[in-house]
């Protein structure tokens, strides 16, 4: 599979500083509240039935038609064994940190094309939040399962998590609600691309958690669990801070007031 990388504002490139893609994102975990979305929001899990495979005719039909449409130079190419390669954007919403490795200089465009992963170099392991709603574009092939998507973002960002923590989501937009449907793994998100067009107000891929109903802490490692517990506890830390500072002003307002109160002729 290959990754494109952009330099337009929104989306990490290869050689942006690993700290200053991630360090955008705020640092809560386990957000008390959820993302703001539209309130008609419905999330579907049943996968829809799978119409019979398209001809090489069909397909070069429906990328024709879908090349018409693009206002961008994001066009997909029909190759000559009937398979074919265009781009995908994906919408990064995790609530929760992510693993990576410490002290790991970023990857450079070398690296990506050496595949050298640089995850493997040290066993130094720190947490991050991805930029909340970031978009990482992608440049595929017809035959890149959600899983090969999700397992080459996790390796752009050197993320090392196991990616079962993860999964793909599609979301449309119909009669006012948002709808998010989770992908099988086995699924082809550019053929999902390509019936829908290029509009991504149509349809847009979005990676999120992998929620099964409760958290399964066995899945995590003392580390990432130790990262944690260090983030949940600057988090009340900071917490209570903000609550004594408020109580702070709140008395000397309150002096304030009587003192001028004792002041004036009664």
């Amino acid at each position: 599979m290959t990754i494109g990388s952009s330099m337009s504002s929104g989306y990490c490139s290869l050689d942006e500083d690993l700290e200053d893609c991630f360090f955008t994102a705020k640092t809560s975990f386990f957000r008390s509240t959820p993302n703001k979305v539209p309130a008609k929001n419905v999330t579907q899990t049943v996968e829809e039935e799978k119409p019979e495979p398209p001809t090489i005719q069909e397909i070069k039909q429906k990328i024709e038609k879908y090349n018409a449409k693009v206002t961008n130079c994001l066009l997909m190419k029909l190759n000559d064994d009937g398979t074919y390669t265009g781009f995908i954007k994906v919408h990064l919403k995790l609530r929760r940190p992510v693993t990576v490795p410490a002290g790991i200089r970023p990857q450079s465009i070398y690296d990506a094309l050496k595949e050298v992963n640089l995850a493997d170099m040290t066993d130094k392991r720190t947490s991050f939040y991805l930029p909340l709603d970031a978009i990482k574009q992608l440049h595929i092939s017809s035959t890149t399962t959600v899983s090969e998507v999700i397992q080459g973002l996790l390796k752009k960002f050197m993320v090392v998590d196991n990616p079962q923590k993860f999964a793909l989501f599609k979301e449309m937009r119909k009669d006012g609600q948002v709808l998010f449907q989770k992908l099988p793994l086995t699924e082809y998100p550019l053929y999902l691309r390509l019936l829908a067009g290029p509009d991504t107000d149509v349809l847009s891929f979005v990676l999120k958690e992998n929620e099964t109903g409760e958290v399964e802490w066995d899945a995590f490692s003392i580390p990432e669990l130790q990262n944690f517990l260090m983030i949940l506890d600057k988090e009340e830390k900071d917490k209570i801070q903000q609550v004594q500072r408020k109580y702070e002003k709140f008395k000397q307002r309150l002096q304030q007031t009587l003192k001028e109160a004792r002041g004036k002729p009664g």
